[in-house]
């Protein structure tokens, strides 16, 4: 079986990666899914909310396969009296996983300013020691200080920035010795391999096993982002990071196959299913449970009343939601497992 083509996953995952999309900015990030589908002659279809239906062809028994594109991030919240940012987190981000990354602020009148999240106060050499000592939290003791000569409010203000602006953090990808690195790799880097395996069915002029659709979606970060499906659908797979832990079997050269959540068991004949087509396809895979903090856009679809199976698949990835690792083996696992599936 094909394995997955390194130079364009990594050629994907930058492009992906170089669009900022904190859940709930869409827009830019669903142009450039659309224009690579339909570049490859992929009919296409824009919720209207922000995700990307994609139409692979087959015939019968509806699948969609899902992985999301949006990003956790943060917002303005305030605008302090120094010109700083008072900030809140956009899903599951934490202080500790993003102080001192540098981030891009984007204005409503489309102008990017960057800046650093920093601790108040922000030097160890003149902090008293039972400051540097507390925990950081957005509410109190961490803020953005943008690169602009600002020291006030209305100072920041007339660069354009007000409260409800998005903020991006920067990803820092790099790739060493098979280990990916960086922010979002959930859930872009299988939002690259999504479109990986687009491109086999494209130059071999392959059809699927079952009527197939890839839903690149939005709102995953937050719960909701299939809570629609196209009528006829029966089974929805979400491809989405199996995180790493002293309690897991998951490990980052490995796809997990998931077993359960935070949530609820995933369908077991769905799971019976995918070990099967593991086992055919000799990919290199373990079975996993996500508890306590784990869901997938699969659990949404069963959430939002759909009467479907829905299962989960994913390469082992160390660090979710800080900067994440994982290995390009998992992802050739992830890869080759849903071609396998999908009889590609």
């Amino acid at each position: 079986m094909e394995h997955l083509n390194e130079a364009y996953f990594l050629e994907q995952f930058r492009a992906l990666l170089a669009i900022d999309s904190t859940t709930g900015q869409f827009r830019e990030i669903q142009n450039y899914v659309i224009e690579q589908s339909e570049a490859m002659g992929f009919s296409t279809y824009a919720t209207h909310k922000g995700g990307v239906l994609v139409d692979l062809g087959g015939e019968g028994n509806d699948i969609a396969v899902t992985a999301h594109l949006d990003d956790i991030g943060l917002m303005v919240r305030r605008i302090n009296a120094d010109g700083t940012l008072n900030v809140c987190p956009v899903g599951g981000l934490y202080p500790f996983y993003c102080v001192m990354e540098n981030v891009r602020v984007h204005t409503r009148g489309g102008k990017v300013c960057t800046g650093t999240v920093c601790r108040t106060p922000n030097s160890v050499h003149v902090t008293e020691e039972e400051l540097r000592s507390e925990a950081g939290d957005f509410r109190k003791n961490v803020c953005v200080v943008l690169d602009e000569d600002t020291k006030s409010a209305q100072q920041t203000r007339a660069l354009g920035v007000e409260v409800g602006d998005y903020i991006g953090l920067e990803p820092r990808m790099t790739v060493s010795n098979g280990y990916v690195k960086s922010h979002f790799v959930d859930d872009k880097a299988c939002a690259a391999v999504l479109l990986a395996v687009m491109r086999r069915v494209h130059e071999n002029q392959l059809t699927p096993n079952r009527h197939t659709y890839f839903y690149f979606a939005a709102y995953e970060e937050l719960g909701h982002g299939t809570t629609w499906l196209p009528a006829g659908v029966k089974d929805i797979l979400a491809v989405d990071i199996a995180p790493t832990g002293p309690d897991q079997t998951s490990d980052e050269r490995k796809v997990s196959l998931f077993a359960k959540d935070s949530r609820f068991p995933y369908q077991l004949e769905l799971l019976r299913e995918l070990q099967d087509a593991a086992d055919r396809s000799a990919v290199d895979y373990v079975t996993d449970v996500f508890t306590p903090h784990y869901g997938s856009d699969g659990d949404g679809t069963v959430l939002a009343g759909y009467d479907v199976r829905h299962g989960a698949i994913g390469p082992g990835t160390a660090n979710s939601h800080g900067y994440e690792r994982t290995h390009m083996e998992g992802l050739d696992n992830t890869y080759r497992l849903l071609l396998g599936y999908l009889g590609l």
